[in-house]
């Protein structure tokens, strides 16, 4: 009775707990979906499945909690956050819709989803429930309960999943695939091809250079000010994401010239005035 009571039970701190975590997934899932920068979406999305994994842990499935940190927050989340700030995307993306009627799809598909997530809820709440413990006692722990399930019952259903993933993996690899009809050229026939075809011989420029920001999107300035399209990808020109420096660089590089000129000006006439001084005391005694 007192493992039973101890199993449908919830504790104070566990509660607690539930509310405050519970309420900082909630706000990282609307931030997700209502930002309009992707980097903070993208953010807020890997502080909602931080959360659940803590919900995973306070509930004993361990090795859930701990997959839910490594692969999906650590690996897929950091992976899609790091490509978003690669590549620049900024609220200016255009918003105009390609499929027509899709909001009301969307709509449809979620209020389906909320039924669905009202009655799993309403579920859980009213009936009783024995909780991990009993199952993980019962094989000396989650991870090991887990792996009976998996290898056990549910082990035709696992093959499946990974005879799955295996033919999508194949499939891209195939569908990515190009037959070469020709020898493939070497380092030195490509530069050969390069300087016949008077084409850029030197590695491209990185971006940013000679200008004041190090982004992306920013083209490198030329020494004389002007930019240079080889710094920024075909990608970013082709979508109008190229932000253009160069009449603030042009400007910073002038009035930095003119402080220059005006300071070695000063240098120039306090040295001539340091010069003449001996001459002209030596010609004014001469003049005596």
């Amino acid at each position: 009775m007192n493992a039973l009571a101890a199993a449908t039970a919830t504790s104070t701190g566990e509660a607690v707990q539930f509310w405050i975590l519970g309420t900082v997934a909630v706000i990282g899932a609307l931030s997700t979906v209502l930002l309009k920068r992707a980097v903070h979406s993208a953010l807020s999305l890997a502080g909602t499945m931080i959360v659940l994994a803590v919900f995973y842990l306070a509930n004993g499935a361990y090795f859930l909690g701990i997959v839910q940190i490594v692969v999906y927050t650590g690996a897929i989340m950091m992976l899609f956050l790091f490509v978003v700030m690669l590549v620049g995307v900024t609220a200016a993306d255009s918003l105009k819709e390609t499929l027509k009627g899709q909001r009301w799809l969307a709509l449809g598909c979620a209020l389906g989803f909320g039924v669905l997530l009202i009655g799993g809820i309403g579920n859980a709440s009213l009936s009783t429930f024995n909780g991990l413990g009993a199952a993980n006692a019962r094989h000396g722990g989650n991870v090991e309960g887990l792996a009976n399930l998996i290898f056990t019952k549910y082990v035709f259903a696992f093959e499946i999943t990974g005879a799955l993933l295996i033919t999508a993996t194949v499939g891209a690899m195939v569908l990515t695939h190009r037959e070469r009809t020709e020898r493939a050229k070497t380092q030195r026939e490509m530069a050969e091809q390069r300087v016949r075809e008077g084409k850029h011989l030197p590695p491209l420029p990185a971006p940013g250079v000679y200008a004041r920001h190090n982004a992306v999107d920013i083209p490198g300035l030329l020494p004389d000010g002007t930019p240079s399209e080889l710094t920024v990808m075909q990608t970013l020109r082709e979508r109008g994401q190229v932000r253009d420096v160069s009449r603030e660089a042009l400007a910073d590089l002038k009035a930095l010239e003119q402080r220059s000129g005006e300071r070695l000006g000063r240098e120039d006439a306090e040295a001539v005035t340091r010069g003449a001084g001996p001459a002209a005391a030596e010609n004014s005694e001469a003049a005596k």
